[in-house]
């Protein structure tokens, strides 16, 4: 009757979920951080205000956000980087992320891109099929792929998302 203990089966649980909520509130309080580097008064900092209350809504503690704020006025070290790549069929991908050593990041993420069958490109080759919003980057014309092409895109999303300094990614496929 091995592996039918009550406790085994919510510690197995409990361990996933932790996990993945960890990964959650390391990117969140990234974002935060790096908002509050240029003014950590959230009242006069509208990015540092919009990071607090995405925080606030996937239930950071209080006390976590303002260790955040605190860490990036003491440690200018954490910097945003935005990587151009092309990915399965030609698709362009922008990702966004968060660090705190950019060759490091560029490093982890070109292995990352090669293991899915993507690749970095030059800087500008990609951004040019991009609109910048209020909301984000938006794809200004899609490209089609095949359904093969869409499961290669989605598994290499969920290996880049998977990443702890990888904030958010966009594609431009169909």
């Amino acid at each position: 009757m091995s592996g039918h203990s009550h406790w085994a089966q919510i510690k197995h649980k409990k361990g996933s979920v932790d996990e993945k909520k960890g990964k959650l509130f390391s990117k969140l309080l990234n974002a935060v951080a790096v908002a509050a580097r240029d003014n950590p008064n959230p009242d006069f900092n509208p990015r540092l205000r919009t990071m607090i209350e995405k925080a606030r809504t996937a239930n950071v503690p209080q006390e976590n956000i303002e260790r955040a704020i605190k860490k990036s006025s003491e440690t200018k070290n954490l910097e945003e980087i935005l990587i151009e790549a092309y990915g399965p069929e030609k698709v362009a991908c922008i990702i966004h992320g968060i660090t705190d050593n950019k060759n490091r990041t560029l490093a982890e993420i070109r292995a990352l891109l090669t293991e899915g069958g993507a690749k970095i490109a030059d800087p500008g080759s990609v951004l040019w099929s991009f609109t910048k919003t209020d909301e984000g980057w938006k794809p200004t014309f899609s490209q089609p792929i095949s359904e093969g092409g869409k499961t290669k895109i989605q598994s290499l999303i969920s290996l880049l998302e998977e990443h702890p300094d990888v904030d958010w990614i966009v594609t431009n496929a169909q």
